[in-house]
């Protein structure tokens, strides 16, 4: 196995930590030591070493590393979308709090899917992670299994578990979509609809809300659903709402689960002459930035996204040094923003 001009082994192309230690004139315990704990050498070594691994271009192994130290300083997320302005709110307040740690995010994108998630997880334990935050409270038998079997400390966010002990950082989408419901029955609407896509477990809780509410007052009616599994996206709301105000024309309020629908509900009103919210009131969800700023202005639900992401990763950096936390269950609660449209 020959060696290039620049010191680096041709067969990998992969800079040692013996390479580095030898131009630095140290052992190779040194070398390791001042990479990895740096206050344990002098300042000359550890410049020395610096030095090395800067003209090397040398980058550690982190698996040789976490197998010797049991560690990875990794911690895996798992969230179901990357375009859904929701979870990059979620992801921001993961990444403040994980910040002046030693960890380090490995972010995966499980598109809602159960395989895609089983894939993903597959994959990200062979790094052998310090802990791992999930989007979701439902899993497939064969995650849950392999969650089980890692033993890795798991936080689920967005939702609060029915299991007090299970690790869990959110408020209850069940009551959200109560209280939006009850809102809008207060309001004097009786022909109530409740527009649902993506069809994951968030919409369905909200959907499970929406019909407790309604079942309560005397209003059910199950012809004032329409639940699709599509992505959600504006295109597809503008779809649903016309599809409602052809199957239910005496429809006079629309309980849409997300804002993403909502906005497309109302411009698909706007664009037939139907007024809002004189002739069909529209509300929606997780309140997102566009939704105070339309005319008319939206009625939703404002979550609180940033700190279920910051909240969750504490309370996950808490399990990974050992502590016992004071809640394992966390309810960061929800806020009804009343507006124009409801």
């Amino acid at each position: 196995m020959s060696r290039s001009s620049g010191g680096k082994v041709r067969g990998t192309g992969r800079t040692t930590l013996e390479q580095v230690a030898a131009l630095a004139g140290v052992s190779i315990m040194t070398a390791s030591r001042a990479l990895s704990q740096p206050q344990l050498v002098s300042e000359a070594t550890r410049a020395k070493v610096e030095k090395a691994v800067d003209e090397l271009g040398y980058v550690p192994n982190r698996a040789a590393r976490a197998l010797a130290s049991a560690q990875s300083h990794v911690i895996v997320v798992l969230v179901p979308s990357l375009t859904n302005a929701v979870f990059p709110a979620v992801l921001e307040g993961i990444h403040d709090a994980v910040g002046p740690s030693r960890y380090q995010l490995l972010i995966g994108n499980t598109h809602y899917s159960d395989a895609e998630e089983e894939k993903l997880l597959r994959i990200y334990l062979q790094s052998n992670p310090d802990g791992i935050l999930l989007s979701s409270l439902s899993h497939s038998a064969p995650v849950a299994q392999m969650l089980a079997a890692s033993r890795v400390p798991v936080v689920s966010m967005m939702d609060l578990a029915d299991d007090p002990q299970q690790l869990s950082v959110g408020f209850s989408q069940l009551d959200a979509g109560v209280e939006m419901t009850r809102h809008l029955i207060r309001r004097g609407y009786k022909r109530i609809g409740f527009i649902g896509a993506q069809l994951d477990e968030r919409t369905l809780r909200r959907a499970d809300g929406y019909r407790q509410a309604m079942r309560e007052a005397g209003l059910a009616d199950p012809r004032l659903e329409i639940m699709v599994p599509n992505p959600s996206n504006i295109a597809l709301g503008a779809e649903l709402m016309a599809q409602m105000m052809a199957t239910a024309p005496d429809c006079d309020a629309v309980f849409c689960c997300n804002d993403d629908l909502a906005h497309g509900a109302i411009y698909h009103c706007q664009r037939k002459g139907i007024r809002i919210p004189q002739d069909v009131a529209v509300c929606g969800f997780n309140d997102l930035p566009a939704s105070a700023w339309m005319m008319p202005s939206l009625t939703t639900i404002d979550t609180p996204r940033y700190r279920i992401g910051y909240e969750a990763a504490n309370l996950l950096l808490q399990l990974i040094a050992g502590k016992e936390p004071e809640q394992r269950r966390i309810d960061l609660g929800f806020t009804l923003r009343q507006r124009e449209s409801a």
